[in-house]
């Protein structure tokens, strides 16, 4: 147990220096980084929301939205599908969470029931792409009614879609602020949690994320008035739109949208060389810009108004066609609502409308006098055990003081280097470690006692000491390392924080207790050959 090759001893050097080296950064301000040497890494950790302060927002999905929008197009589908195969239909229309009509002729509800079957499940996957049978339902009366439902299994992976695909959207939105490891994460069946550290202005983020961004360009229908369609007279192929500006101003706007922001491909903020002023602009993929160069040949001299989340934030007079498949919104922005914009079209648009639930603004201050009462916490911590180590194990004891030291530089590399965010519960994690780091010394330090009682040779005691704590030890540990991945995948938040740190804590522990320890002390016994041990 004491005999250590120099290949081993040289291996258990690197690692202990090499994990010093890596946890050395963390100790020195960003500007003070530069005067270290070029072989020193530069990974640090990230301190969490609750450190360094920033916005924490919960976001919930409105499901009864996420659902009427699914079934309003597979209504639409379904018309067109009969339609197109001349089935004679009536009362068409969504019910709750189903898709109901009436087909008038007995012979061709079977054809209609087929056409139900593709939309619903289309060969080869489901409508959410996972070809499960249980997620819609196709009902028949037998009096020519039909309805085809959501069953509850498809409104919980519809809603789990539309999370999934918000988070991406929430992710690049919130990357295009520059901001620093934000955590992003589904919460609970249909809430999404936002924290970004370092960020002090919530209302810019929750403007970001509250907004859909859905943009589509539609004509103006020029042949009503506002004020006519107000009185009643609005066409049943037009709608009436509010637009920005203050006060608001009334738009009449055919229903078809003859172009949609998915084709964007980029948006900037620029300036407006002929007005000076803010625009947005952007630029179609190749199917979009020739759409729109297409849409501006056909309406040349008429108004279109592009719309952004059912408001018209810009309609003006198509002067030429535009052939280069870009173009500029305008609306008398300022620097900061052009780039915003810019952001929310180039991330795409969310799926469904995020209501905001919970909000919550950590101060820089508070997060700095966190850090502080977490660093004493910890050395307050960490000197106590030197002092009750040294005190009861004597020079063992500062064997193992010095194992502990390279043990805390290990954690802090390793969360380092896996880019880990560090929280009020991550330092609690820590200190929790240093106590469990010298626990396995304890118990390997009171079996060398015992076995020096029983007047065995110093050579054999510790021998003795390290293979009788060795199984308590393995036991202990691992038994902490399963309930800190139980804490890592059923927790979240803090808890998640609270679990890596102990995790890692745990197998740098076991590390050093059996390895550098008892290298110090195999290298002290070749070094004084003891007759009696000083413990």
């Amino acid at each position: 147990m004491l005999h250590f090759s120099r290949l081993r001893i040289f291996f258990l050097l690197c690692v202990s220096v090499f994990g010093v080296l890596l946890s050395i950064p963390n100790f020195f301000t960003p500007s003070q980084l530069s005067w270290l040497p070029g072989f020193i890494p530069q990974w640090r950790l990230t301190l969490g929301l609750d450190l360094q302060g920033g916005a924490h927002l919960l976001l919930e999905v409105d499901e009864g939205e996420v659902i009427k929008t699914r079934l309003s197009k597979l209504r639409k589908d379904v018309r067109a599908g009969l339609i197109e195969e001349q089935i004679a239909h009536e009362n068409l229309r969504v019910s709750g969470t189903s898709v109901t009509l009436h087909i008038r002729e007995p012979l061709q509800v079977d054809n209609a029931k087929k056409i139900l079957e593709d939309l619903a499940f289309p060969e080869g996957t489901s409508f959410l792409g996972g070809a499960s049978a249980d997620e819609m339902r196709i009902d028949d009366d037998g009096d020519g009614v039909l309805a085809l439902s959501l069953t509850q299994r498809g409104v919980n992976r519809l809603v789990s879609a539309v999370i999934s695909q918000s988070i991406e959207v929430i992710r690049r939105r919130i990357d295009q602020l520059g901001t620093v490891d934000p955590t992003i994460q589904k919460q609970g069946h249909g809430r999404i949690v936002v924290q970004v550290p370092g960020l002090h202005d919530p209302d810019r983020l929750k403007i970001l994320l509250g907004s859909t961004a859905r943009l589509s360009f539609r004509l103006v229908n020029v042949t009503i008035s506002p004020e006519q369609a107000l009185a009643g007279h609005l066409p049943l192929d037009s709608e009436l739109i509010e637009g920005v500006e203050d006060p608001p101003r009334l738009y009449v706007l055919k229903r078809e949208e003859i172009l949609t922001g998915e084709r964007l491909v980029d948006a900037q903020p620029r300036f407006s060389s002929l007005e000076n002023e803010p625009v947005v602009s952007f630029r179609f993929d190749v199917q979009g810009a020739r759409r729109f160069a297409k849409i501006t040949q056909e309406n040349v001299g008429r108004p279109f108004a592009i719309v952004l989340d059912d408001e018209v934030i810009s309609a003006p007079v198509i002067r030429e066609p535009i052939l280069g498949g870009s173009g500029q919104i305008s609306g008398r922005f300022s620097v900061k609502e052009a780039n915003d914009l810019a952001i929310l079209l180039r991330a795409g648009a969310l799926p469904a409308k995020l209501t905001i639930v919970e909000e919550r603004t950590v101060g820089p201050g508070l997060g700095a006098d966190q850090v502080h009462s977490g660093v004493l916490a910890a050395l307050f911590g960490g000197g106590a055990v030197f002092v009750f180590m040294i005190a009861a194990y004597g020079l063992f004891g500062l064997f193992s003081n010095i194992a502990l030291i390279i043990n805390l530089s290990m954690i802090i590399a390793a969360l380092s280097v896996l880019g880990a965010t560090l929280t009020l519960s991550g330092i609690a994690g820590i200190v929790l470690t240093i106590g469990m780091a010298v626990d396995a010394n304890v118990l390997i330090f009171e079996r060398i006692r015992e076995s020096m009682e029983s007047g065995e040779s110093a050579i054999i005691c510790i021998d003795s000491g390290f293979s009788r704590a060795k199984n308590a030890i393995l036991d202990a540990n691992i038994t902490t390392l399963i309930a800190a991945i139980i804490l890592f995948y059923l927790g979240a938040g803090p808890v998640r924080g609270f679990a890596v740190t102990l995790a890692i804590g745990v197998v740098t522990s076991v590390f050093t207790a059996f390895t550098l320890s008892r290298l110090f002390i195999s290298l002290w016994v070749r070094w004084r050959r003891p007759v009696i041990l000083p413990i």
